[in-house]
Parts: structure tokens; C-alpha cells; sequence
């Protein structure tokens, strides 16, 4: 047959066939289920994978290690900012989730006599932990054993995995979004003690889809007639910056428009005289207010238009512990002003009893020479760029695969992480370390998308498309023993951290299932919480468990095989 033809002799294109029509699949829904975009690139590739192509070269290899590079490095910060103060305490619950995740595999593996690709299988399936499939196959290709053992036993990872990977999604869903709050008084008072806990904090602003933005602007640029009566005689912008200041409001005059309708940017010693437009800059709430001394507002949109920089500023050591008014009374301030303030994930209204600390990510707004100066005085500044550094990708995914060929030898067994894990552990620190000093390595937010999202479905769709001649054989070989036991690995980590979270480790309601589902990587479980309760809250307790458990459980991942092996 043609298409069957052309498809063996250019497996491209059955990669791309799968990777279209998986993505398609993955975005129905019914009655608000999904099969998620992973699961359905897989049956797919099984689908395609029945004309026997064969889609060999390094493909998997590189999309499946710069996948987990991209995943390190957006986790990294995060990562190993959770190793100090309170997140301690969702970092330990983070791993002993995990190694109840093991042993609940290690314990229904040898129950059912699963081999080791099978019993890996399962566990990413019930786990939703993707990742774990392509570090268990590279585990497993490395155990002794005859050839024809080994391939059997990676082909039938995939075959698990899918066969669990739904209800791994669908019993997160349910346990998370409704027997957990049960578990802890019920949705009323779960919603109650939520919404008072969310009264006293700081959340978050619009949201990460580009298609919003707040519409509260905390920075803004406004346009008065100079007709106030104070205004009768000519005053320097000193002067005007003084009579804000007197009244607690630190407000900048950026540009003045003469009578005869020349715009010039001003200087403190620049006179503004009655009848002139001026723009003045500075926080929302401070503009607001009795302006009726200088003059009236008016729309001034040929002098507002005039280019203004949004940079985000990582906090050196030199101004860690002072208060932000304090910060702002430094001569290299002048001319911005800040925006808002970023600290491990939260965000943080800059107010004047907020003190500013090391690693804090300042956002400030102004000219570009006001920036500049500021952002240079203050730490390392993070410009917005449409670039990746492929430099730092490239060179930090090779350091990673040459740190995890080095292995360590336990008798006959040879232990090592893997290209792929290496390839995880070298993002997670260079990460972390562009957080601390980013002047290299961007990977704008719209790249990392593309990097995550491409890079894991283009591996799935390879393994599909590569294990669809034996699919069947190996469903029909374990597929109701591994569902079953996949049931178990799903319930029962699930339900004795939902009991933990808030019995042992007493987090708050809404922050313990924010934890069970960051630890068992379940976004729909976190999204399912967060309906119910009508709240972000669950999301803080989210942020650490995820990054924590994404990397544990490809490690585990690794040692069930090893278990096992």
C-alpha cells in the first residue's frame, strides 16, 4: 500500500503524524475529561506503529534528555530555594511520598511477578510520572541478561504505562478533589479556612496566559495641564517633586510640553510654567489623590508616548534587609520605580514596612537610562528577550549526559544515572544558578513550552510508534494483573499522604492538597482542588512538591528497575 510505504521509508513523517494527531486528541473533552495530550500521542504512536516502521537514529535519545534538561532548569530555583526554612517540610513530605510511591510498586511487582519493565511501566502510569518511562528503559538497557530479554522487557513499558496512566489521572482527580477535603472536615470548612487564609496573603496578578494582563497597572504615567493654582508662577520639577514628597507621595515628573508645543524630558532644574502639559510617573495610589494644585488630568496622548522599560532585577547581597522607602532613598533610584516584588514564587506588594532580601526578584519600571542604572547598582537585571541561549542549552545537556555515563560499580551491577538523569540533575543546577545570576542561559517562557511539550511527546510518540507490533501481545499477556495493580499504586500512596499532609505534617487544608497533588504530579488533581474550593491557595503548596518529586521519582524510577533487576 502507498501510504504504508512512503510512511517506512520516511518515518518523519509518521513521528509528525503522530505527534498532529495526539495533541489533537489529547484537547476533547468529555463531561470535563481528557485524555491529556501524553497518553493520547502514545495510543496513537501504538496506533501508527502497527504499519511496523521503524524509526530508528538518536531521536528519542535527544528530544527525551533536552526534555528533562528544560524540566531542571525550570524547577531548579525552585528546587533548591525549598531546601531552607518552612518549605523543609514539603520537601520531606515530597520524598516520603515518593518512596511510598516505590514501595507500593516494589510490593504489587512482586505480588503480581512483574519484570522489570512491566513493574516501571506501571508505576509512571500510576504515578503520572512520565519521565520515569525513558530513565527505567535506560536502566534496563544496561541490566545483564540475554538480548531478546531485555527488548521484551522495554517494550512493555510503554504497554503499562498506558494501561494505567488514565486511572492514575482519573483516582488523582477524585481522591484529591473530593474524598481529600472529606478527609479533612468536609468542603465547607476546607473552604472557610481557605478563604481566611487567603485574606492574609499576598496573591498572585494576572494570569501566565498571554492573552491577559491585569488591569490594575501598579506603575503608572499620567498626563496634568499645568493650570493649578500653585502653578501661577513658573516652578523647577524639584519643586513639584517636593510638594508630592511633603504629602508621602513619591511621584517623578518625566516630560514637559511648552505652550508652543515642544516635549522635552525633564531634569530637576527644569521649569514648568502655567499652561504647560507635564507627565507625571510613580505607584498607582500615589497619583491618585489631591492633584488640584498642579493642574487638571487630561488624556496627553502625544506626550505619553515615549518608551518605558519593565525589567526584572535579582537582588545581589549589598542591599539584602533594608526596607523598600529605604532602598528608594538611594541617588540611583531616581527615575523608576518598583513595580512589584517577586519572592520564591509568591509575589509581594512593594510596601514600606516590606524589607528587601537577597535572591528577591524586583521588577521595576522606568526610562531606560533610569533602569539601567538602577538594575546595574542593585543586582542582575533579566531583560525580556524572544532568544534562547543555545550555547547554555546545548553545552549543559552535553555536561549532563557525560555526568550520568560515569557509574558506580556494586559488584556485578552497574549504577549510574543515565544520560537521561544526568541530563535532569545538570538542569536543576544550572537553574538555580541562573536565578542567582542571570546574565546567561535564557530560555524565554514561550521556548521552554515548546522544549517540555515537544521534546517528552516526540519520545512518546517514537516508543509508541516503535513498541505498536507487540502492543498487542503484550496487552493480552498482562493486562488485567497490571491494571489491577496499578488501581493499588494509585489509591493507596494517595490516600495515606492525604491523611499525612494534614495529620502529620499539619499543613494547612487547602496547602496539604496542594502537596498531594504536587507530589503525585497530578495537574488535573490540582486544578480539580482548586474549583471546589474556589481558590489559587492549593497552588503554594504545589510548587515544591512537583519540583521535588519530578526528580525523585525519576530516580526511583531507576532503582525499581535496579530492585527488580
Amino acid at each position: 500500500m502507498w501510504i504504508i510505504d512512503t510512511f517506512r521509508h520516511n518515518p518523519a513523517l509518521a513521528v509528525f503524524l503522530t505527534i498532529g494527531l495526539g495533541f489533537l486528541i489529547g484537547r476533547l473533552k468529555f463531561k470535563g475529561f481528557s485524555l491529556g495530550t501524553v497518553t493520547s500521542v502514545l495510543i496513537v504512536g501504538v496506533l501508527v506503529g502497527q504499519m511496523d516502521i521503524n524509526v530508528g537514529g538518536p531521536l528519542k535519545t535527544v528530544s527525551f534528555m533536552l526534555f528533562l534538561f528544560c524540566i531542571g532548569y525550570s524547577v531548579g530555583p525552585q528546587f533548591f530555594k525549598s531546601m531552607r526554612g518552612e518549605g523543609l517540610k514539603q520537601v520531606l513530605f515530597a520524598v516520603v511520598m515518593c518512596v511510598i510511591i516505590l514501595l507500593a510498586s516494589w510490593a504489587v511487582a512482586l505480588w503480581l511477578g512483574l519484570d522489570p519493565g512491566q513493574a516501571a511501566g506501571m508505576m509512571a502510569g500510576a504515578s503520572t510520572a512520565s519521565p520515569v518511562v525513558g530513565a527505567a528503559e535506560d536502566t534496563i538497557a544496561t541490566l545483564p541478561g540475554d538480548p531478546e530479554s531485555i527488548a521484551a522487557m522495554i517494550a512493555s513499558i510503554p504497554v503499562c504505562y498506558a494501561m494505567t496512566y488514565v486511572f492514575g489521572t482519573l483516582g488523582a482527580v477524585w481522591l484529591i478533589g473530593y474524598i481529600g477535603p472529606w478527609m479533612m472536615g468536609g468542603l465547607d470548612k476546607v473552604k472557610r479556612m481557605t478563604h481566611e487564609y487567603e485574606s492574609k496573603i499576598s496573591q498572585g496578578g494576572a494570569s501566565d496566559d498571554p492573552a491577559f494582563f491585569d488591569a490594575c497597572r501598579p506603575v503608572a504615567f499620567r498626563a496634568f495641564k499645568v493650570n493649578g493654582p500653585w502653578m501661577n508662577t513658573p516652578r523647577s520639577v524639584e519643586e513639584i517633586q517636593t510638594r508630592f514628597e511633603e504629602s508621602g507621595r513619591r511621584l517623578l515628573v518625566e516630560r514637559i510640553k511648552s505652550a508652543d508645543g515642544s516635549v522635552t524630558d525633564a531634569s530637576t532644574d527644569s521649569l514648568v510654567k502655567h499652561g504647560d502639559v507635564i507627565v507625571v510617573s510613580g505607584r498607582r495610589e500615589f497619583i491618585v489623590g489631591d492633584n488640584e494644585w498642579l493642574g487638571e488630568e487630561v488624556a496627553g496622548i502625544g506626550i505619553l508616548t515615549f518608551p518605558v522599560e519593565d525589567v526584572e532585577v535579582t537582588v545581589g547581597k549589598a542591599y539584602t534587609g533594608v526596607t523598600v522607602p529605604e532602598l528608594v532613598e538611594n541617588d540611583f533610584m531616581y527615575g523608576v520605580e518598583i513595580k512589584r516584588i517577586r519572592r520564591d514564587g509568591r509575589l509581594i506588594t512593594p510596601a514600606k514596612d516590606v524589607k528587601i532580601l537577597t535572591g528577591d526578584v524586583v521588577e521595576l519600571v522606568g526610562r531606560k537610562k533610569y533602569v539601567e542604572k538602577a538594575s546595574s547598582r542593585l543586582g542582575y537585571a533579566d531583560k525580556p528577550t524572544l532568544a534562547t541561549d543555545f550555547v547554555f542549552v546545548g553545552l549543559g545537556v552535553l555536561l549532563g549526559g557525560l555526568l550520568g555515563c560515569l557509574a558506580l560499580k556494586f559488584g556485578n551491577v552497574s549504577v549510574s544515572l543515565g544520560t537521561s538523569g544526568g541530563a535532569l540533575v545538570m538542569g536543576l543546577i544550572l537553574g538555580w544558578l541562573r536565578s542567582k545570576r542571570p546574565v546567561y542561559g535564557a530560555i524565554p517562557k514561550a521556548s521552554l513550552w515548546v522544549f517540555n511539550n515537544l521534546g517528552l511527546n516526540v519520545y512518546i510518540a517514537v516508543i509508541g510508534i516503535a513498541s505498536g507490533p507487540t502492543f498487542v501481545d503484550s496487552f493480552m499477556a498482562v493486562g488485567p494483573k497490571i491494571f489491577v495493580g496499578g488501581l493499588i499504586v494509585t489509591l493507596i500512596p494517595l490516600f495515606i499522604g492525604l491523611w499525612m499532609s494534614y495529620k502529620v505534617f499539619k499543613f494547612h487544608p487547602a496547602i496539604a492538597l496542594g502537596c498531594c497533588a504536587g507530589a503525585r504530579k497530578t495537574t488535573a488533581g490540582l486544578g480539580a482542588i482548586q474549583e471546589r474550593l474556589g481558590s489559587t491557595v492549593p497552588a503554594i503548596g504545589y510548587t515544591i512538591t512537583y519540583a521535588v518529586s519530578n526528580t525523585v521519582l525519576i530516580i526511583f524510577g531507576i532503582v525499581l528497575v535496579l530492585l527488580l533487576g
